[in-house]
């Protein structure tokens, strides 16, 4: 009975974390409040200490979970692609029509980016680990992986990507939007990413 008890608790506390992902990149973190992210895992605002000590203890798990979405889709697109093609991809999928529109599913950094220096320790924690993880996964795309050079050219491709798909979302003019998402992509060619 304790099993199923157990068993039942972290589902539910899955589905509140799964709500929280989804509510942080859609409204942000000021604009996801604990009711609406209760209410969206299909439970009452007085079960969430039951699950979470803070707020900003969700908050934690809910970055967690949006930055690993975000790596896993990205290493799928790797996985996916022949190496001298796999950044390539992933550029094309990050930067695609379908991901700028996908805000409550896509990256987490791109919705969250300017929020979080004002977020607490332990949201920034978890977003900083994420974009770690990032970063090294458009490092290994390198063919001179390991190298120093590697790396500054991944925190190169990994901010300018974020900072386009930042950009293009922020816009109201879809051609500007387009146009900045394809200029990245130009100027990353696969002989440079």
């Amino acid at each position: 009975m304790k099993r199923s008890t157990a068993r039942s608790k972290d589902a539910t506390h899955e589905r509140i974390v799964d709500a929280a992902a989804r509510a942080i990149r859609r409204s942000g973190y000021n604009g996801a409040g604990v009711a609406e992210i209760m209410k969206d895992a299909g439970l009452t605002h007085g079960g969430f200490y039951a699950h979470f000590p803070s707020r900003e203890a969700m908050l934690a798990e809910a970055a967690d979970r949006a930055g690993g979405e975000g790596v896993a889709l990205m290493q799928r697109m790797t996985a996916s692609s022949p190496p001298q093609q796999a950044l390539p991809a992933m550029m094309r999928a990050y930067l695609s029509q379908e991901h700028l529109e996908g805000i409550e599913t896509g990256c987490a950094i791109a919705a969250l980016g300017s929020e979080m220096p004002r977020q607490a320790p332990e949201v920034r924690r978890a977003s900083t680990r994420r974009i770690k993880e990032m970063i090294d996964l458009v490092a290994r795309q390198s063919p001179d992986w390991g190298q120093p050079a590697a790396h500054e050219r991944a925190l190169v491709t990994v901010a300018t990507m974020v900072g386009a798909l930042m950009l293009a979302r922020a816009v109201d003019e879809p051609g500007l939007s387009d146009g900045l998402r394809e200029a990245v992509l130009k100027q990353f060619t696969p002989s440079q990413c």
